[in-house]
Formats: structure tokens, C-alpha cells, sequence
């Protein structure tokens, strides 16, 4: 008997969510009121000043970029090992990616190698807490101060978690959070952009809707993109983050049901905890030392004959198609990257994912060992 395909990952809808969607649409059809909402309390949980709720989190990032003024020709230095989705805005300016390489201890962006791919035209670092890891954030924010180069924070998987007591999305110029399907919280699609400087709030602001006059109705200033988000998605949301403690608090339980379970298993790596880092877990991810000697392939290929959904851990962006011809990444280059990618993998997160399926899935791990 293996587990559930359809458990691999997604939400936790209660009627809390059904009544509050419900009631948007019979009174909310003509009015932000749940943006409003929402931004505000989102902002404040995170003790930031401002937030700006978008259709994705990928158009958080490029909102943010475009405020920032990166344009063609600059670079923007950003963790090879990481989803598209981190990266890919940076494209969309015309600026050139430059990938470093991650720790191997919390897979996040190192920073030894950020200062070794600072130039005269690098003008933005985007960090990645990847699978809610966090980086050394001090030693990243001290190279943006130190460089004068704005540090940007995607927190996309790493809501709840907390880096020496300040919450994912508080660090750098802005942070970003994803509200995918699959993500802690969700509002079907959805992406939330936090600030505090006011004139990259307002810039921001301004851009988001198409670059329309603030005082003259439909007279547009700049032919910008429209990133508004709907009062339909941040209802959604705005139920979600009602819950966000208990949705934060079966995420780690996950992690610490798979922890526990394979604990018995030398050389296992999975998501960083430490007196510094509390995680907050979107999916809980493995990496198999190398004394087993088994990679990502085939490992996903083994468990799937037992029945057990798992996905591959990130690919290292510049071994992809869409970014090989950006010679700023490589295996020479950003050796711990490539290494981690191909001996890890992230098991099943769904919220309807049971303790027996987790037994079994820890099962169908230790028979592939």
C-alpha cells in the first residue's frame, strides 16, 4: 500500500475560508476592502511598514525591481540553486542573473561567494530561505551596506519561519511571499511584497496599476505592468492568515514527524533547525549523504514503484535550458549547488497527509537505503 499521489502538496481550506470567500462574493465584488485588509495585517505581523498583495510572487519580485530602477545591463546576484520563479524576473529587465553558490549547511545563498561575484555593474542580491531555511542574514546584510548594493529577500517558502527572532520577509530593501496552491498559505495564486522605505512603497504602489494618475482618473503617467491582485484572492487569504499559526504548526510537525522516524539513519540531512533558526517549513526536503551513494533520480524512481510521491529537490538554474546561455553559473563554479541538487529530494507536504502516510513514506525511504 503506498500514499495518496494526490498528497504530494496543497492546502487546508476550512469554512472559515468558504464563509469569508462566500461573503466577498455577495458584498465584496466592488471594493478592495479584503486587500486592504489583508496588507495591513500582514504588514504588521511582519513589522514591516508596508505590503502590496500581487497575483503571484514572481510579480512581487519584478515589482520590486522595477521600484528599484534594474534595468539592461545590470546584474543582480542571485543563489543558483532556487526556482525559476526567484530568477526569472531578473530576465524579464533585461539584466543579467549572476548565480553563487548556496551553503550546504541551510542550502541558502553563501555569502562567501556573493562577495566574490560583486562588480562595478552589480546593482541587487536576492536571497532564497530555501524550503524555509534561513541564510546568515547578518552576513549578507552587512555586504549590502558595505557595497551600497540593495538586498532583496524572497521569502516565498519560509513563511513562519524566524531568523534570530525577526519573521521571513523582514530582511532587506523588501521580501517577498508566495501564496501558491502549494504553499503554507494560499490564495489560489497570490504574492505579497513587503517594504518600509515609503518612496519604494509609493514607487511600487504606482507601478502595480498600470502607472494611472493618482489625481486624474484614467490618465496613465507610464506604460507599467498591472500586477493588482483581486478582493476574491486576498478574501482567501485574508481567511488563511487567520490560521497561519496552526498552518505554520502542521508544516513542522511534518518535519519533525520525518525527523523523528529517520533518526535512526546516519547521514540524512533535512531542513535547518538551530538556536538561530526556527523554520517554518513549506515542505519538508532530504538530502542523502554521499555514504549512500544514491542520487535524486533514482531514489524518486524507487519510491515511486513502492507508491510514494516525491519531487526533486531544485535543479541548479544554470544547468536549464532557459539559463545555459547565461555563463555566470557552473558546476566548477558553484560546486556545493550541484552537489546538493542531485542527492536530494522533497517529500509529500499536503495538509490531509496523515501520520500513518508519513510511516509509511519513512518506510519506503530506509528499504531504498
Amino acid at each position: 500500500m503506498g500514499v495518496d499521489q494526490n498528497k504530494m502538496a496543497g492546502p487546508w481550506i476550512t469554512d472559515l475560508e468558504r464563509d469569508i470567500v462566500d461573503e466577498m462574493m455577495r458584498n465584496g465584488w466592488d471594493n478592495y476592502d479584503y486587500v486592504k485588509k489583508f496588507e495591513s495585517e500582514f504588514s504588521s505581523w511582519h513589522k514591516r511598514e508596508f505590503s502590496l498583495l500581487t497575483p503571484c510572487c514572481t510579480h512581487a519580485i519584478h515589482l520590486l525591481l522595477l521600484a528599484l530602477g534594474i534595468k539592461e545591463g545590470d546584474e543582480v546576484i542571485v543563489p543558483e540553486c532556487t526556482w525559476t520563479g526567484s530568477v526569472a524576473p531578473v530576465v524579464y529587465q533585461r539584466a543579467t542573473p549572476v548565480f553563487a553558490d548556496i551553503d550546504p549547511e541551510n542550502w541558502c545563498l553563501d555569502p562567501i561567494s556573493v562577495r566574490e561575484r560583486i562588480t562595478a555593474k552589480t546593482k541587487a542580491i536576492i536571497v532564497v530561505d530555501l524550503y524555509g531555511n534561513m541564510p546568515k542574514m547578518e552576513e549578507l546584510e552587512s555586504i549590502s551596506l558595505e557595497y551600497g548594493i540593495p538586498l532583496i529577500e524572497d521569502a516565498a517558502e519560509a513563511l513562519g519561519s524566524t531568523y534570530k527572532g525577526l519573521r521571513a520577509g523582514k530582511f532587506g530593501v523588501g521580501g517577498v511571499h508566495s501564496f501558491h496552491r502549494t504553499k503554507t498559505m494560499t490564495t489560489g495564486e497570490g504574492g505579497s511584497l513587503l517594504i518600509d522605505d515609503q518612496d519604494l512603497y509609493e514607487r511600487a504602489k504606482f507601478l502595480r496599476d498600470h502607472g494611472r494618475s493618482s489625481d486624474i482618473p484614467y490618465f496613465t503617467l507610464e506604460a507599467t505592468p498591472k500586477y493588482m491582485p483581486s478582493n476574491f484572492q486576498a478574501a482567501l487569504g485574508y481567511a488563511q492568515f487567520q490560521r497561519i499559526d496552526k498552518l505554520v504548526a502542521k508544516k513542522r510537525h511534518f518535519l519533525h514527524r520525518f525527523k523523528e522516524n529517520l533518526s535512526d539513519i546516519e547521514d540524512l540531512q533535512m531542513n535547518l533547525e538551530n538556536e538561530d533558526v526556527y523554520n517554518g517549513v513549506w515542505a519538508t526536503s532530504l538530502v542523502f549523504g554521499k555514504a549512500h551513494k544514491i542520487y535524486k533520480n533514482e531514489a524518486m524512481k524507487r519510491l515511486a514503484e513502492k507508491g510514494i510521491p516525491s519531487r526533486p529537490f531544485f535543479y541548479p538554474l544554470s544547468s536549464l535550458p532557459a539559463y545555459d546561455h547565461y555563463r555566470t553559473g557552473s558546476r566548477e563554479i558553484n560546486p556545493n549547488s550541484y552537489d546538493i541538487s542531485e542527492r536530494g529530494i522533497t517529500l509529500a507536504s499536503h495538509y490531509l497527509l496523515t501520520d500513518k502516510e508519513i510511516n509509511l513514506i519513512c518506510d519506503g525511504i530506509k528499504s531504498i537505503l
